[in-house]
């Protein structure tokens, strides 16, 4: 009787965990397809959460956010809003955009100065947009350069004083990477991200299409510099962080900043976005039919921060987020529903009439799947 008691305990068992290895994939990955297809349902659900997030938040006076990483993430959920609303337009160029004046709101929701007062704290008070002339890069500021690009890409109507200091920081940016030698430009003092550089090459970029403007000679410059002196050989990842003139590693190799770079590249260079979408491929786990990209490259490790999110077996929320992007690139279908599979079982998607939102992510998480789940749109031609 025991032993007849411990066969059927050890089947119910073995039916539970079949169970769990065939439905919860199928389960979390259901929307993986329309999502790779361009579902416009999908993608209007998410954007309407988003939507009204932009909405609810001008309702409140915001003062400039406490620290730089709440700073940094107050500016990437309304660039990313942008950038998401904004793709899902040119995803059908051929029609007026209805979402125009809201990629519009977000833009220039991250160009307020209090949304970069962080930037003017680290650089001792010196403001991004009155430094123009300098020689300091504020690379951070790209952020809301794209979204503004991609506002001016979509939205007839977007305010020409804001067009005339968005064609300034551009010119800027220009400036400043042609003169460099590594492809890079600071952030902060002392510190160079090829990820927010990246962000540069992509904001020049959309720049470009938005008002006809010849960006290729700078673009050229960077997309070489990248693969001279940003990516580590033996990854195939783009180092996290570096000295901006002399091209010193500061820190290691790494997926978060290569899928987020990624992601930037696609605007501005294919062959670079390609490579890196394929390094980030190439470092993918899989269990079960989930997917999750690693954080460190080969030789090298470390503990999770505001870059990667959490670092859980090795494995990054960041890169494994933005390999959704880099799966996109690389036309890898497979990588794309094992990844969304992930994506979709940690961050709990939930629907609210005809809202879709991710619960575990809060505004920024729903902004950055928006940008990335909809990317492709707006690769530069």
């Amino acid at each position: 009787m025991i032993a007849r008691a411990w066969a059927a305990r050890l089947t119910a068992f073995a039916a539970a965990l079949l169970a769990s290895r065939l439905v919860t994939p199928a389960l979390s990955g259901v929307d993986a397809g329309g999502w790779l297809d361009g579902d416009p349902k999908l993608a209007h659900a998410l954007a309407d959460e988003l939507i009204a997030f932009e909405r609810s938040d001008d309702l409140t006076a915001r003062a400039p956010p406490a620290d730089r990483f709440s700073g940094e993430w107050a500016l990437v959920t309304h660039q990313m809003t942008a950038i998401g609303l904004a793709q899902i337009c040119l995803a059908h160029a051929d029609e007026p955009c209805a979402l125009a004046h809201e990629v519009t709101r977000a833009a220039l929701k991250s160009f307020r100065p209090e949304m970069r007062s962080f930037g003017t704290a680290a650089w001792d008070g010196e403001e991004a947009m009155a430094s123009l002339k300098g020689p300091h890069g504020h690379a951070y500021l790209a952020y809301p350069a794209l979204a503004l690009g991609m506002a001016r890409l979509v939205d007839p109507d977007f305010p020409r004083d804001v067009a005339r200091q968005h064609d300034a920081l551009i010119q800027a940016y220009e400036r400043r990477l042609l003169a460099s030698n590594t492809g890079l430009i600071e952030t902060y003092p002392g510190e160079a991200y090829p990820t927010d550089v990246a962000g540069v090459a992509a904001a020049i970029a959309v720049h470009g299409r938005a008002t006809h403007t010849d960006h290729r000679a700078v673009l050229a410059h960077w997309a070489a510099l990248v693969k001279e002196k940003q990516i580590d050989p033996a990854s195939g990842f783009v180092i996290q962080r570096m000295d901006a003139e002399t091209g010193e590693a500061h820190d290691a190799p790494r997926g978060s900043g290569t899928a987020f770079g990624a992601f930037y590249a696609a605007f501005a260079d294919p062959v670079v976005a390609r490579a890196l979408a394929e390094a980030t491929l190439r470092h993918e786990s899989s269990f079960w039919g989930f997917g999750a990209i690693d954080e460190y490259g080969e030789g090298h490790e470390g503990r999770g921060d505001i870059d990667s999110g959490p670092v859980i077996l090795g494995v990054s929320v960041t890169a494994t987020g933005f390999g959704l992007a880099a799966a996109r690139i690389a036309g890898d279908r497979a990588a794309f529903v094992r990844l969304f599979r992930t994506a979709s079982l940690f961050g709990m998607p939930a629907t609210s009439g005809d809202r879709l939102r991710f619960r575990a992510g809060g505004p920024i998480g729903n902004a950055l799947l928006l940008a990335v789940l909809t990317s492709g749109a707006a690769v530069a031609k």
